[in-house]
């Protein structure tokens, strides 16, 4: 197999990241498989971004187009995107706040040529922070084991947008849900079903977290789980309905983690019939009646920790000229 054979499309869905914006474009310039085309979508940016996008466009060592429009909201600027490179092979998107590392689409399309059925590669990602330090790795959340994705997927287990390059042909029968609050998870749920994720356990992205972002608000992406799965797998699926309650009692930890304690409890009481164990009983009790202060400055010095250990991204290539 010839990775430079390979025909790629890139879809950059734009809104409201003047910051960051030239970074990510810059980081698509880098790769050293190229894209065939890249596409970039303004979905009614208020602030600089089409002027920045248009002057760094200028400096695209491939053909690449911005449009720019009135705000119709990521999921259909996803679909809009897509129907302008269904014409490759493969096809990625990056948020115009992350960033892909120098190798990403090559070592992606390498997998993916490794394994001609495979609907999609994705990988780990690094989380940075609005000044660019490494604050966390999604390494240290889940192991993903290719041959149990959907199990993955069902449990909460959800690995980043950034890190995903996806085969054409299997987007050209599933589309994103333009009614679903999370872009990709229902996608993920169907695609599952169609045949084989491949995995990379390095870390070839990186993911931008701020105060507003979707996964900071919990309790509406745990409901977006449940409601994405009934709307898969059918509401009335007695087995849905199990693992639906261990996730709702297993969401209760993160529930305490952004702070939602009065919901937490509420929710370890509703769904205490979800313990796997009475390890995990007791473990969740002594999360709740742990100071909300406490687990804050875990968290700080956990951040800390990581950005002493994994540094900032300028420690890996810079992406300004």
């Amino acid at each position: 197999m010839n990775e430079s054979l390979a025909t790629i499309s890139v879809l950059i869905p734009s809104f409201n990241h003047a910051p960051f914006i030239e970074k990510t474009l810059r980081s698509v310039f880098l790769q050293t498989l190229p894209p065939n085309k890249l596409v970039v979508i303004d979905d009614g940016s208020t602030d600089d971004s089409v002027e920045i996008i248009e002057k760094v466009l200028k400096d695209a060592p491939f053909q690449a187009r911005l449009i720019a429009r009135e705000n119709r909201g990521l999921t259909a600027t996803l679909n809009e995107g897509f129907a302008l490179c269904n014409d490759t092979e493969f096809f990625a998107y990056l948020g115009s706040d992350d960033v892909w590392f120098p190798e990403f689409l090559e070592e992606r399309i390498k997998l993916l040529q490794a394994s001609p059925e495979a609907i999609l590669a994705f990988g780990h990602a690094f989380l940075i922070d609005e000044e660019d330090n490494i604050i966390e790795s999604t390494e240290s959340w889940v192991d993903f084991d290719e041959k149990r994705i959907l199990e993955h997927l069902l449990n909460g287990e959800v690995f980043s947008s950034p890190s995903v390059v996806y085969r054409s042909r299997f987007l050209k029968k599933h589309r994103w849900n333009e009614q679903a609050i999370l872009e990709d998870y229902e996608l993920y749920l169907k695609l599952a079903q169609e045949g084989d994720f491949v995995f990379d356990k390095r870390v070839l992205c990186a993911w931008r977290q701020h105060a507003w972002n979707t996964s900071r608000d919990f309790p509406k992406m745990m409901n977006e789980w449940i409601e994405a799965q009934n709307r898969v797998f059918g509401s009335k699926n007695l087995d849905l309905k199990k693992l639906q309650k261990q996730l709702r009692f297993k969401c209760v930890a993160d529930f305490v983690r952004f702070g939602y304690k009065r919901e937490a409890v509420k929710l370890f009481f509703e769904n205490l019939d979800g313990a796997k164990s009475l390890s995990q009983i007791i473990g969740l009790t002594l999360r709740i009646i742990t100071p909300q202060f406490l687990f804050q400055a875990n968290r700080r010095r956990k951040m800390r920790r990581n950005i002493k250990k994994y540094g900032n991204l300028n420690d890996y290539f810079k992406l300004n000229q």
